[in-house]
């Protein structure tokens, strides 16, 4: 096997701290071509649909290939910016946001940079880059505040495969999830809070989490159970009764059972049990993007109001606010923690080169 090294290798290359922050994906464009190729990616991972991989090859070549690709590009050029996904961009902002608040303090030794599991930029390009950029300790964030091997456990294993094929391998610490980080959930109680001293508040306040196939639940996936610690300590914070609020689970697909209650089913019966006002927050969703914008916001809103709401308000995803940010890095500080910064002052490194030099290691 070949293994894949640093061709510019030098000894006095300066050495970093480095800090991965992944999401999810996004295409590259709003266009059948473009979601072809990311659904392809996306739906082949053996993580996020656990079906025999031979029937699955079939239904997802020849079905879901052929059928979803128009019908998601439409979806997403209702979502487009002009500067490009929603969550792509605001993933770019987040990871700009946290760079900046940690080269405060650790300066030009620390590397920050984001990836996306599907899509680009990839995860091992980024690798690659943090490797020759002198990255020998890496931090690694994915943002998914609620553990799911759907989602976190497959971001480790891109990142395992990568280092698979990787000669030198830095240090690792990978977060695995977040659901009850006080900061985290302070910060959204202060967004939600603002939200509503501007907007008002609703009949009911509705978290709406990402779903996933109940049996992934009953073979020990702890999904569920973090949504709901989030959802329930989120309610406590924010001071709300047992009647003020619900947990539900959108963006489901295919016939077998899902996690509930749906978000979808919720919102159509809430009319006839005399709740005419409804908002809606999803807690585990870092940045806005089509599940937010599209599907919560326009799909599930028409639901609501259809069966006879009134008053539907999404409250947006935390984003890249400041009190966010400031979480994630707080986060990602503690992680950092007992790691000492190299130490690359000029002299130094010109002596190791000099050490390097005079036992017949050029480089």
């Amino acid at each position: 096997m070949a293994y894949q090294g640093q061709n510019n290798f030098d000894h006095r290359q300066a050495q970093k701290l480095g800090v991965l922050v992944t999401n999810l994906g996004t295409p590259d464009a709003p266009e059948t071509g473009a979601l072809r190729r990311y659904l392809r990616e996306f739906l082949s991972d053996p993580r996020v649909v656990e079906v025999p991989r031979l029937i699955w090859f079939f239904i997802l070549h020849m079905v879901i290939l052929v059928i979803r690709p128009p019908r998601s590009a439409h979806a997403y050029k209702s979502v487009w910016t002009d500067a490009g996904s929603p969550l792509m961009v605001h993933t770019e902002a987040q990871c700009a946001g946290i760079r900046e608040r940690l080269q405060s303090q650790f300066g030009d030794d620390i590397e920050v940079r984001f990836a996306m599991r599907y899509g680009n930029p990839s995860i091992a390009s980024q690798l690659q880059a943090m490797e020759e950029a002198g990255v020998r300790k890496l931090v690694v964030l994915p943002l998914y505040p609620q553990y799911s091997a759907s989602t976190n456990a497959s971001t480790f294993d891109a990142i395992a495969k990568d280092f698979m094929q990787r000669r030198w391998l830095p240090d690792l610490r990978f977060i695995s999830h977040y659901p009850d980080y006080p900061p985290y959930i302070n910060a959204m109680a202060k967004h939600i809070e603002a939200f509503r001293a501007e907007h008002g508040t609703a009949d009911k306040l509705i978290f709406s989490y990402h779903g996933v196939p109940k049996k992934y639940l009953l073979n020990g996936d702890p999904y569920f159970c973090e949504c709901h610690k989030t959802s329930r300590l989120l309610a406590e914070r924010l001071g709300l009764g047992d009647d003020d609020w619900l947990t539900t689970f959108q963006s489901r697909f295919g016939r077998e059972e899902w996690l509930k209650p749906y978000t979808d089913h919720t919102l159509m019966a809430l009319p006839e049990q005399g709740v005419k006002s409804v908002q809606v927050f999803c807690p585990g969703f870092s940045s806005d993007c089509l599940e937010t914008l599209e599907e919560i916001d326009v799909e599930n809103r028409g639901y609501f109001e259809e069966a006879g709401g009134e008053s539907f308000a999404y409250i947006p995803a935390l984003n890249a606010e400041p009190d966010h940010l400031d979480a994630l890095t707080q986060l990602i500080e503690e992680n950092l923690q007992g790691w000492e910064l190299p130490e690359n002052d000029a002299v130094g490194l010109n002596e190791r080169q000099q050490r390097a030099s005079q036992k017949g290691a050029d480089r």
